[in-house]
């Protein structure tokens, strides 16, 4: 009875929703949004706003000093963790060959790969959740005032004190790399639960710095369902909610202004003459909505933001081309799952990013693994960039998006558009994984 249910449900689903046709059968494929709206409209609709987005700013700028002391590789920078935004030029001529069309415009990545400490994305949002959370710890027990020094908390005294608290987070490799990193730093007790898709040089990783890591059979979902029940049962315990966390989704948001000086710095135009597209790895969702939320409050309409995901793991696009968000899972519609980009394999969406996006990004689109390879295997050839399979999923967007120009309705000339690709992670790679990806990728 539950099978013939389930059948009628996807029958039902395939007839309202034809584009789950594509999707079911593994296709690369661009969805565009069609109930995008002005942001101005919607704006005022959001949960979060403007002030939550600086509030975020502001405590990262209060802890530099201690970034800056605790992990000198920060020190460039005065403890901003921050990454370059690079043109490259080889790789726009490559994809314009590979593409079989011109690639117009300026195109550059973000190289969130090497931000420091972690080497991904998630040293955005993960070790900024982590930060709030010794902060808050700090100011409760007496040992903080949000004008202090905070070089301060890089001592015994605040050790002892986290160390009577612990983190727990599920992940499938990089969040847990950001939270566990941090959160051995500071003297937190820290447990990562990975799904068994999860890299094991990052599980290897975190052991190394004293996180107690638990492997699970499962996938992602699973991961993050047993780290939440394991939170629940300690009082001390701080859980962080990778699919329902907005201090998560507001230190990834803080990237976006930091973005816009990096563009001015390149003399970039951002206006209604000169659009601004922006292509992010997906898996649940919280790096690139949150990216896209601050790029939004930075460049209104003027930027059109797009999610990238495994053709196997196309959970945010499932969850808004339906409207059911996390109501429904790739895997309900029988989609395995299981691709190379371990970052982004994810069946079920985030629901509080599905709804913050629902009407502000401009589209999704998928892309297989044999293209991933041959994406990192040529931006390693053409611009000497080393990135891992989630990292590349932007690039295969860039020409996507530009055969679909009409259909966007996007008033700027297509020949003045700039587009920057988010690049997730990668910096962190052991030498012999990354050979074996670009060895793959070669063969493509």
């Amino acid at each position: 009875m539950r099978r013939r249910s389930c059948d009628l449900m996807i029958k039902k689903l395939l007839s309202d929703y034809p584009v789950l046709r594509d999707i079911i059968a593994a296709k690369p494929i661009l969805w565009l949004n069609p109930v995008r709206k002005p942001f101005e409209i919607i704006q005022s609709q959001l949960p979060l706003g403007k002030e939550d987005v600086e509030d975020a700013a502001n405590r990262l700028e209060r802890f530099r000093p201690y970034i800056e002391q605790a992990f000198p590789d920060t020190a460039p920078r005065r403890g901003q963790i921050e990454s370059p935004l690079v043109e490259i030029p080889a790789m726009q001529n490559w994809m314009g060959a590979f593409y079989d069309h011109d690639v117009p415009g300026r195109l550059l990545v973000k190289l969130d790969s090497h931000l420091p400490i972690s080497g991904s994305i998630k040293a955005r949002g993960g070790i900024y959740e982590v930060l709030k959370f010794a902060e808050t710890t700090a100011i409760a027990h007496g040992l903080l005032k949000i004008t202090d020094d905070y070089r301060q908390i890089d001592s015994k005294n605040f050790r002892t004190l986290f160390n009577g608290f612990s983190v727990i987070v599920g992940s499938t490799g990089n969040l847990g790399l950001s939270i566990g990193i941090i959160s051995a730093k500071l003297g937190f007790r820290a447990t990562v639960h990975m799904s068994e898709d999860a890299k094991q040089w990052k599980k290897q990783m975190l052991r190394t710095i004293g996180v107690t890591v638990v492997e699970h059979k499962g996938d992602y979902s699973h991961a993050v369902a047993e780290a939440r029940e394991q939170a629940k049962v300690d009082p001390l315990c701080h859980f962080v909610d990778d699919e329902n966390s907005q201090d998560l989704f507001l230190g990834y948001s803080v990237a976006a202004e930091r973005l816009k000086r990096q563009l001015a710095e390149k003399a970039v135009r951002v206006d209604s003459t000169h659009s601004l597209c922006v292509y992010l790895p997906c898996g649940v969702g919280g790096g690139p909505g949150g990216v896209t939320f601050g790029l939004k409050l930075a460049f209104g309409d003027n930027v059109h933001c797009f999610f990238a995901e495994p053709t196997q793991s196309p959970a945010m696009m499932v969850g808004l081309s339906t409207g059911l968000h996390e109501q429904i899972s790739a895997e309900d519609l029988g989609i395995k799952n299981k691709t190379i980009a371990d970052g982004l394999a994810v069946s079920r969406p985030s629901g509080l990013v599905c709804r913050m996006m629902k009407h502000l990004l401009s589209g999704v689109f998928t892309v297989q693994d044999d293209e991933l390879y041959r994406l990192l295997a040529f931006l390693a050839k053409c611009e000497n960039i080393r990135l891992e399979p989630s990292a590349v999923a932007g690039f295969s967007g860039v020409s996507k998006i530009l055969r679909a120009w009409e259909q966007l309705e996007i008033s700027a000339d297509m020949n003045h558009a700039t587009h920057v690709v988010w690049a997730t992670g990668g910096s962190m790679v052991p030498d012999d994984v990354w050979n074996a990806y670009y060895a793959q990728g070669c063969l493509q």
